[in-house]
């Protein structure tokens, strides 16, 4: 039997007396048949977007950021930014590493209060992976802090993510790998590929793949990557006014909505939340060309990326409403 109650050490000047348990919220979107949106951001303002949006619709949210977001906004100056949106919200906010590449900067994030950690030794053969994954769960778990392993490879291109090829999760090494890491959550590979380039032809999914896997492992938590729509109205407005991105192809919503049906219950989303931000920049920069305030073309592109958002969590994750059902488990 799974379970989320670990050990539990205090670290001064974390997050955690704010931060909710990222591993019951992710067994009550299981449990209920919807997903989290975990929503990467880098900026004040991207982040702001994110909690708006899932307020407005009293959804939980993972807060993400990527090797490079944590980087660009540096720890000490996210620790705080963060502590500050807890303390004008009430929907139950988990904040988590994505795509950890080594141990160091995954202790680094725990030791500065995330409550969530991603440490991805895809890229790593089999029993290095576990390795790897191992250690970081037998040093998060001291603190409290969920963890969430990848086996199987994404293609794409996604800030230091990188890969030629898809290497499709086994489900049977799934299941070993779970029992021999202890991980909270793991990411597989069904299809999906991170960037804003996903396909190049028709957007299909192994669904027999999550299947397995999720009869094999029915209790833990799985999770989805690589899987923004990229709606082709943000690309469309980005190369009206300037931009040039080509090609572009998302996962489609319906095989989002099936992936979630089948158990996915954490989809992670950055590609999306670029575009529209950058979209929105770029539209309103074109259309106020005497404009030279960062507040005002910040202020659009947030409010636009707040209505995607809102749509994500009402229409896509079916999220809407379940934050105060979480806060009272």
């Amino acid at each position: 039997m799974l379970t989320y109650a670990y050990e539990y050490i205090k670290l001064e000047g974390s997050l955690e007396n704010k931060l909710f348990n990222h591993n019951i919220m992710l067994h009550h979107a299981l449990k209920n048949g919807y997903a989290i949106g975990a929503y990467n951001f880098s900026s004040v303002e991207m982040m702001r977007a994110i909690i708006d949006g899932c307020q407005e619709t009293d959804a939980p949210v993972i807060l993400s950021l990527s090797n490079s977001g944590l980087k660009f906004a540096t720890p000490t100056y996210l620790k705080n930014v963060v502590h500050a949106a807890l303390e004008i919200t009430t929907i139950p906010i988990s904040l988590h590493l994505d795509h950890g590449k080594d141990f160091e900067i995954v202790k680094q994030c725990i030791d500065i209060g995330f409550n969530s950690v991603m440490i991805d030794g895809s890229y790593l053969p089999y029993e290095e992976n576990i390795e790897l994954t191992k250690k970081v769960v037998d040093y998060a778990h001291k603190y409290g802090v969920a963890v969430e392993g990848e086996l199987g490879k994404l293609a794409g291109v996604e800030d230091d993510v990188k890969s030629d090829k898809i290497a499709y999760t086994d489900p049977v090494q799934a299941k070993d790998f779970v029992e021999q890491t202890g991980v909270d959550s793991l990411a597989i590979a069904i299809g999906t590929s991170h960037g804003a380039f996903k396909f190049s032809g028709t957007p299909t999914l192994k669904f027999e793949v999550l299947a397995e896997v999720r009869k094999l492992i029915p209790d833990l938590p799985i999770v989805l990557h690589g899987a923004s729509n990229v709606p082709q109205k943000y690309i469309e407005i980005i190369n009206k006014y300037g931009g040039d991105i080509q090609k572009s192809k998302g996962v489609s919503e319906e095989l989002i909505e099936k992936a979630c049906s089948l158990g996915v219950c954490k989809v992670n989303n950055d590609t999306d939340l670029r575009v529209c931000y950058t979209a929105a920049i770029r539209e309103y920069l074109a259309k106020n060309p005497q404009c030279f305030t960062p507040r005002e073309y910040l202020q659009y592109a947030k409010d636009e990326v707040r209505k995607l958002i809102i749509d994500k969590n009402i229409n896509l994750f079916h999220s809407a409403g379940k934050g105060s059902l979480i806060k009272k488990i």
